[in-house]
């Protein structure tokens, strides 16, 4: 480090909330407390001593919310609070299941919808702190929505916030309970979650990018010709993680282990500000790995500073971390962590390794750290960032979560989407897993294949491994075949920061996660609840990953899914398939099931590789699913403060008329100058039923008047148009007429299939006559049941038959 600055408090970002609630939301005794949050949000509070807790808590931020209507009705010995969703009935003493009991209204079963205390009430469940060591699933803290229509948060242990931001324990003898009753409305329980807790906070949008991490002993001059080798594999990359080899890691034992240090490793990095300084040229933020848990040593070049902030000697006696002294903490930023800031470091994963426990009982560490670092993050009005593990609800507000070192195993990677979409139900939606997995199981290039495809629509993509030859997760460490995959996939995830950074905001703004789980849009539907691998992605998008082995007939990963209602459209393969249904889907290698409804919008950048730094492109390309009408908002900003202020956001409609197959773009709403003066547009319909004759009707009219448009029917049968340098004010809109919605020729399909399958010749010769003879459907599909097929062929011949060509 050169130098440091004066000690900074970090808490000179303010003062906590006010957590004190609306007086006339309160009902209350001697010894309890009911606060009505919202119609369908109580606080029940029970104390002995008569004093009751105002302070914001780690979940409760604020909760003077506006007072919902409600009636008390006294009957003496009991009372009763009454919402528009909830029947409270208490006997006003201590808790008890037979004195405290809260009634759902809202559709579900009375003999479901009545909790009652003591009893279980975590719902659906939420998330974990952390997935180290974990091969498969793992236990899930509760979440805010349930199919019994309550859910319990006990906040009574968590540590509270002092008015000068401060922290302090709980006194562990109160009862402080959240009961949420909102039946299957899930989209409104967590935005009375969100009401208390606060919003999610807009992550900066290169963090949408894909991360490259290992835990490996680079040399500056490896480093540089890692990023080099992904330009060259034409992979974008927005940010470059360093483990924690950049620090010294070979200490005399004396002074405690390698984990902890704050001292460029000089060996490995000569001048580390030059390569901070060269990755950022390349468009690159920089993080750096802290495992904070030994202090500060007589070895790190800081221990000077550090002593001298702390008023006492530099005797030698190492520094301990104490994250609940406040002049520990204040220095613990102002002079272990801006000096390796102004050598380029740009936010910090805080790889936290000592457990739940401080010198305070009550106090979190892992808590503590992830509130000061976002807090620190964020100074000067910048938009934070951080990087660690979950500790508890209300850690959506420290973004970005590190879920820890899991098992290169299939049921590793089987588990990952149901445990991220799960986590939308405590309202933590920016998960950040190790792609590929961490350590031990086995190499795979299938399995890393199906992982990079899931990372792709994941929240945050962050390739990572350990520090072993045969785990590493570069793209050209694998087959021709998978590293193709891989790269095209890598490609899609930068394409689609536009859709990310879109859904970015409205999870800010709409308490909505961009991964959730199907029985969110679809609660009152079984099904949804028994599809746990599908999620939404956004509110376009719905996957479902493949995330088993390659079937050794059909040479495809096989994927039992839930069509919802309606048509969906596959947007990568065009296949278009009736819902309100089960279905295997089959995909090779090259693919997975990522479905839309017809009207759907999807933004993507219009660059086939875009750049490292994922800025607001001067082209973009609009997938549109014909066959109904639909609309869509783009939401981009500046980059500044923390996103949420309107004066830095532009909003661009979009609207596809089908009628008459119009998509109207813009004008640009907002902050203008903050998106390029000029734009290039493409719009794709996902549709193999344009023709040529389609093509050449398309009008494209900016501002009123005519221009000209480029138009091309793609080899897939998926009609492109191309408009060039539409400035941001105008409007633009293009015509196509009447394009039909029809997926790959059913035909072409089943041979398709057949011809990637392993099996007797005679037999497919078999299938290929059945299959695509000119008899009913009911008729084929039984012909083809006759034949004796292997059950994986036939179903996917049957799902290629039942979709929509």
């Amino acid at each position: 480090m050169s130098g440091t600055d004066a000690p900074q408090h970090p808490l000179a970002t303010g003062p906590a909330p006010d957590g004190a609630a609306d007086p006339r939301a309160v009902v209350q005794g001697d010894h309890w407390r009911v606060t009505v949050l919202a119609d369908g949000l109580m606080r029940l509070e029970y104390a002995e001593d008569g004093r009751f807790e105002d302070r914001p808590s780690t979940f409760a931020r604020r909760r003077a919310l506006p007072v919902p209507e409600f009636r008390v009705v006294d009957r003496g010995h009991v009372v009763e609070v009454v919402t528009s969703r909830l029947r409270l009935v208490y006997d006003r003493g201590p808790f008890s299941t037979a004195g405290l009991s809260v009634e759902v209204s809202g559709g579900v079963s009375a003999y479901h919808s009545v909790w009652r205390y003591g009893q279980p009430a975590e719902g659906l469940g939420g998330t974990a702190r952390t997935l180290d060591e974990a091969d498969g699933r793992v236990p899930l803290e509760g979440g805010v929505v349930s199919r019994q229509g309550y859910a319990v948060l006990d906040d009574s242990a968590s540590m509270v916030f002092e008015p000068d931001g401060w922290v302090a324990p709980r006194d562990g003898s109160r009862q402080d309970l959240y009961v949420f009753g909102y039946a299957h409305d899930h989209a409104e329980a967590l935005r009375a979650f969100h009401a208390v807790s606060g919003p999610v906070p807009v992550l900066p949008r290169w963090a949408l990018g894909t991360w490259w991490s290992r835990f490996h002993r680079y040399t500056a001059e490896a480093y540089r010709e890692v990023v080099e080798r992904f330009a060259a594999e034409r992979i974008p990359l927005s940010v470059s993680v360093l483990d924690m080899d950049w620090h010294v890691t070979e200490v005399d034992p004396a002074l405690g282990s390698g984990w902890t240090g704050y001292t460029w490793n000089r060996d490995l990095f000569p001048d580390p500000p030059a390569l901070l300084s060269w990755l950022h040229e390349r468009g690159l933020r920089v993080t750096l790995n802290v495992h904070p848990a030994d202090g500060v040593r007589a070895h790190e070049d800081a221990y000077a500073a550090m002593c001298a902030a702390l008023g006492r000697e530099p005797d030698g006696d190492p520094i301990a971390f104490d994250v609940t002294d406040r002049e520990f903490l204040a220095a613990y930023f102002s002079v272990l962590h801006r000096g390796l800031e102004r050598d380029g470091v740009d936010f910090w994963w805080v790889d936290w390794q000592q457990g739940a426990h401080s010198r305070v009982a009550g106090i979190d560490p892992l808590w503590m750290l992830n509130h000061f670092h976002y807090l620190d993050s964020a100074r000067d009005g910048r938009r934070g960032l951080t990087f660690s593990r979950y500790a508890g609800p209300g850690s959506h507000r420290y973004p970005v979560g590190f879920s820890g070192d899991t098992v290169i195993t299939w049921d590793s990677l089987a588990f990952q989407p149901e445990f991220t979409a799960t986590a939308a139900n405590v309202g933590y939606g920016w998960w950040s897993h190790d792609i590929g997995g961490h350590y031990f199981g086995v190499r795979d290039e299938e399995l890393a294949t199906r992982w990079v495809q899931l990372g792709t629509f994941s929240p945050v993509l962050r390739l990572h491994s350990s520090d072993n030859p045969f785990t590493s997760k570069e793209p050209w460490s694998f087959g021709p075949h998978a590293r193709q995959v891989q790269t095209a996939f890598l490609q899609l995830r930068h394409r689609l920061v536009p859709y990310l950074h879109t859904m970015n905001h409205r999870a800010a703004s709409e308490s909505e996660a961009l991964v959730r789980p199907l029985y969110h849009a679809w609660p009152d539907r079984e099904e949804a609840y028994d599809a746990p691998q599908q999620f939404l992605f956004g509110s376009e998008l719905l996957v479902a990953p493949a995330t088993t082995p390659t079937d050794p007939v059909t040479r495809a990963s096989a994927v039992r899914a839930w069509l919802p209602p309606g048509t969906w459209v596959d947007v990568l393969t065009g296949a278009v398939y009736d819902g309100d249904r089960l279905l295997d889907l089959h995909r090779p290698l090259d693919t997975i099931p990522v479905l839309a409804r017809p009207g759907a919008i999807v933004p993507l950048d219009g660059a086939e590789v875009p750049g490292n730094d994922p800025v607001n492109p001067a082209h973009l390309e609009l997938l549109v699913v014909p066959g109904a009408d639909g609309a869509f908002t783009l939401v981009e900003d500046d980059g500044a403060g923390d996103g949420t202020d309107p004066a830095g956001i532009a909003r661009t409609a979009l609207a596809w008329a089908d009628g008459t197959g119009t998509l109207t773009v813009g004008p640009v709403a907002g902050a203008a100058a903050c998106v390029p003066a000029e734009r290039d547009w493409t719009l794709t319909l996902v549709t193999a039923g344009a023709t040529a004759e389609a093509a050449a009707r398309v009008t494209a009219r900016v501002g009123g008047a005519p221009v000209a448009a480029g138009t091309r029917v793609t080899d897939d049968g998926r009609l492109r148009v191309d408009v060039r340098g539409v400035p941001a004010g105008a409007r633009l809109e293009v015509t196509c007429g009447t394009v039909p919605l029809a997926g790959p020729a059913v035909d072409d399909e089943v041979l398709r299939v057949l011809r990637g399958a392993w099996t007797e010749n005679a037999l497919l010769t078999r299938a290929l006559a059945a299959a695509t003879s000119d008899r009913p459907l009911h008729v084929r599909l039984s012909h083809l049941e006759a034949l004796g097929l292997p059950p994986s062929l036939l179903s996917a011949l049957r799902e290629v038959l039942l979709a929509r060509g």
